[in-house]
């Protein structure tokens, strides 16, 4: 075989062994993003029952005072003198995963999780808390006051395994992490519910309202 004949021998195999090594690549390649679900995909999968789902390894976080927010009507002072009230309030504070995505209402989230964390941490793990109550409150003339509530809530960590009894996207088995954001017991890691009464002057266009509307020297409740 002459030197010439050769070196086209070479280049042949060489360029043979390149396509072979390039289909292989293509082989393992990784599904495009097309071909895989989204996470709220899964989650309904997971909510639903479709996908056989459960919460691993979960990591609960230190407990922490959530925001105050309004859990009462509010009361309107028209008149030139303070007004005390009996007002009640209700408050009802779900849980929502790290997209924001509620997890109270209906489906199999909540147990799923409920069940992780008990047996990890030998206490059960609270979906929604519920509360109401009455507060006396005193406003000032011109003024506007309402209740606030503060809930304790805690962060559980963990990842999500959903299992299909046929492939779906083409896989059996689907893993995504979440952080699911609850209400905590009263007192957990020392932190304490809290509600207290808010009040602010009124605007020019609330004060204005109070004589527009017959208000003038009353005091009037208005719905949250």
């Amino acid at each position: 075989m002459t030197t010439h004949r050769v070196r086209r021998y070479a280049a042949r195999a060489l360029t043979m062994t390149m396509a072979a090594c390039a289909v292989a690549a293509a082989t393992t390649l990784p599904a495009s993003a097309a071909d895989q679900p989204t996470r709220p995909q899964l989650m309904a999968d997971c909510a639903s029952g479709e996908g056989k789902c459960t919460f691993n390894s979960p990591e609960l976080g230190e407990a922490y005072l959530g925001d105050f927010r309004q859990v009462s009507n509010s009361l309107f002072n028209c008149s030139t003198s303070d007004s005390s009230q009996s007002m009640t309030w209700d408050d009802t504070v779900g849980s929502t995963d790290s997209l924001g995505v509620s997890v109270t209402a209906g489906g199999n989230i909540a147990g799923i999780v409920d069940l992780s964390v008990t047996a990890s941490y030998s206490h059960s793990w609270s979906n929604s808390h519920s509360e109401s109550s009455s507060l006396n409150m005193t406003v000032k003339p011109g003024e506007v006051g309402w209740i606030s509530r503060a809930q304790v809530m805690q962060k559980v960590s963990g990842t999500w395994q959903t299992h299909y009894d046929s492939p779906k996207w083409n896989h059996y088995y689907w893993f995504f992490e979440d952080t699911i954001t609850g209400p905590a017991k009263n007192g957990t890691d020392g932190k304490s519910n809290a509600v207290v009464v808010k009040t602010r002057k009124m605007t020019a266009a609330e004060k204005r309202s109070c004589a527009a509307e017959g208000h003038q020297g009353n005091t009037f409740v208005q719905s949250r």
